[in-house]
């Protein structure tokens, strides 16, 4: 069993939760405390009720998620967000929450670790968007379709294209999640590819316009990645069980 506030402090620290500038609604850090004990650590991308639900029935512990309860800014304690915090609380679950914080981690991020499966190379934290470094880029070597076989395998899903760009591609860009709005400012980089999660319908269109390829993934699916290796890191330091509940959106 490990004390809830010393792994809070682990993570605020490690995720620099209170150096990077995130929404309003992401809310990063613990979201909702229990008695002070933790003796097992859950990941999901979502607080959202039939996660917590699904959680709770497991008893205490933390959950550790990438999209927060708050997303939706301030609300009532009524209806699905009483809910979530009764059900949580009622089974001694704290929930601790990590948007941007996670996305970018050097070591533990959603971008670092779809570029690690990917086998990406020579990997630089270069992408600026709106003023911080949201987003990697770096070598990779093969053909459109390679690569949308290679991300297919490593997130279990369809991946959609815009096969804008070059069929042969050595530079690609990465920014898990909901990004494709992003195509423009990724263009200017000079990539091949852009890999994210979604985007809006106008980001395909653009990305034609602009010859880049544009890969998209999921937004679930390619943030499910930096939940499960801190939830894993966390289990190992403090000798705890650690599982992951996948509860896929299909977007």
């Amino acid at each position: 069993m490990a004390n809830l506030h010393e792994l809070v402090e682990f993570l605020d620290r490690e995720l620099r939760i209170s150096e990077i500038a995130d929404y309003p609604g992401a809310m990063n850090g613990l979201q909702l405390a229990n008695a002070g004990k933790v003796d097992r650590v859950i990941a999901a991308v979502d607080a959202s009720l039939p996660v917590i639900e699904a959680v709770a029935a497991g008893g205490p512990g933390l959950l550790i998620v990438h999209h927060g309860m708050f997303w939706q800014g301030p609300q009532t304690v009524t209806g699905a967000f009483y809910q979530k915090l009764r059900v949580a609380m009622e089974a001694g679950l704290a929930i601790y929450s990590s948007h941007l914080p996670l996305d970018v981690h050097p070591a533990w991020g959603n971008n670092a670790l779809l570029a690690e499966a990917l086998g990406v190379a020579d990997l630089q934290a270069d992408i600026e968007i709106k003023g911080f470094r949201v987003g990697l880029s770096g070598l990779w070597q093969g053909s459109r379709e390679e690569l949308k076989a290679r991300l297919e395998q490593i997130l279990g899903g369809r991946v959609h294209i815009c096969p804008a760009g070059p069929e042969q591609i050595s530079r690609v860009a990465i920014i898990t999640g909901g990004a494709g709005s992003e195509i423009a400012k990724i263009a200017e980089t000079g990539v091949d590819a852009f890999i994210t999660g979604e985007g809006p319908h106008w980001s395909y269109c653009l990305a034609e316009e602009l010859g880049v390829n544009l890969f998209y993934g999921g937004h679930y699916a390619t943030e499910t990645f930096g939940v499960q290796r801190v939830a894993e890191i966390v289990g190992g330091r403090y000798r705890l069980p650690w599982s992951f509940y996948d509860h896929p959106t299909g977007l």
